[in-house]
């Protein structure tokens, strides 16, 4: 365990970091009216070194946010809109005949570069969705025979609309769990969206400009996983986690018969990643509970796979999530 001068120092060095994330802040807002939950979030994703996936029924601004955000970063971005008729190889690339050499070599495709616009990721099949998989997890695609590295930072920011919307399809369970956070998005609220109006009938488009480097989130990514977690706040996300697949070790029998799927461990990961990257957000050396609970419903709502029984009651994966919360102890 730490002593508390090492907490100091690590948050002294927090502070001196963190005007990068002010500067971004403030330029997203030049663009962006409100959702300052949906952006707070794209940051813990983008300090943890997460992917992100957005859902929210069109117009909430989900793709201008994200574009938003990447552009605020000085780094290669590419913008891929998920269409029905698009193939794998229009996203990782393929292998082209060389006439004059008599040989095949790799053309990439926009997988290759550092921030991804997934929009709209469920407008397109499982196979081509499918084709993110190796990029999202090992951090590399394979074309023919080669293996090529991605660059470093990659993040793959996606955006979907509602399953239930017509022409989408749902993502298959293996990718979904790549996804740190899941976040939904709502509709504004009627001082937001007023202001949304007089920002955006002016014929002045606002844009971002870059305001922070590769370099300056490298270093801040270093700091994040060195935050000091205690044992006891570790031991507190496991049981979160676990109460997903054993509830009745929890006292959550009731649970049971509502969930297909708990969590995997890769949202034990996940979740101590993002709160820490929380806690590093507020300026802070060290997680605490509230970090964990601040994060966690976006870690976990699209782990929990809810049983047929919990449907036919109208029972959704947020609602089991919220009663492990409510009912695991928290230290």
């Amino acid at each position: 365990m730490p002593v508390a001068s090492d907490i100091d120092r690590l948050a002294d060095e927090i502070a001196a970091c963190r005007p990068f994330l002010d500067r971004i802040r403030e330029e997203v807002g030049r663009v962006i009216v409100g959702q300052q939950g949906m952006i707070h979030r794209l940051l813990v994703a983008l300090l943890a070194d997460g992917h992100v996936l957005v859902e929210g029924v069109p117009g909430l601004a989900k793709t201008l946010t994200v574009r938003t955000l990447a552009r605020t970063l000085n780094t290669d971005f590419q913008r891929l809109q998920f269409t029905p008729d698009l193939l794998p190889a229009d996203i990782i690339g393929t292998m082209v005949y060389d006439e004059r050499e008599r040989t095949f070599y790799a053309k990439k495709g926009p997988i290759f570069s550092n921030l991804i616009l997934a929009d709209e990721i469920n407008r397109a099949p499982a196979k081509v969705q499918s084709a993110l998989l190796e990029a999202m997890q090992e951090r590399q695609v394979t074309i023919g025979d080669e293996t090529f590295p991605l660059d470093d930072p990659f993040m793959v920011m996606a955006t979907q609309n509602p399953i239930e919307q017509e022409g989408t399809y749902p993502l298959p369970e293996a990718q979904i769990d790549r996804f740190m956070l899941k976040l939904k998005v709502d509709y504004p609220d009627s001082g937001d969206e007023l202001h949304i109006l007089q920002r955006w009938t002016t014929g002045e488009v606002p844009t971002a400009d870059p305001v922070a480097t590769v370099d300056e989130l490298a270093a801040a990514r270093r700091l994040v996983v060195r935050l000091y977690i205690d044992e006891k706040v570790q031991r507190y996300i496991v049981d979160l986690v676990c109460a997903t697949r054993e509830p009745d070790r929890y006292d959550l029998g009731r649970l049971k018969p509502l969930i297909d799927y708990g969590a995997s461990p890769r949202a034990t990961i996940y979740l101590t990643l993002a709160a820490k990257a929380n806690a590093f957000l507020d300026g802070r050396g060290y997680v605490t509970p509230d970090d964990v609970l601040a994060i966690g419903m976006d870690v976990l709502r699209h782990r929990v796979i809810v049983s047929y029984e919990a449907e036919a009651e109208e029972v959704a994966a947020e609602d089991v999530v919220q009663a492990i919360f409510d009912n695991v102890e928290v230290p």
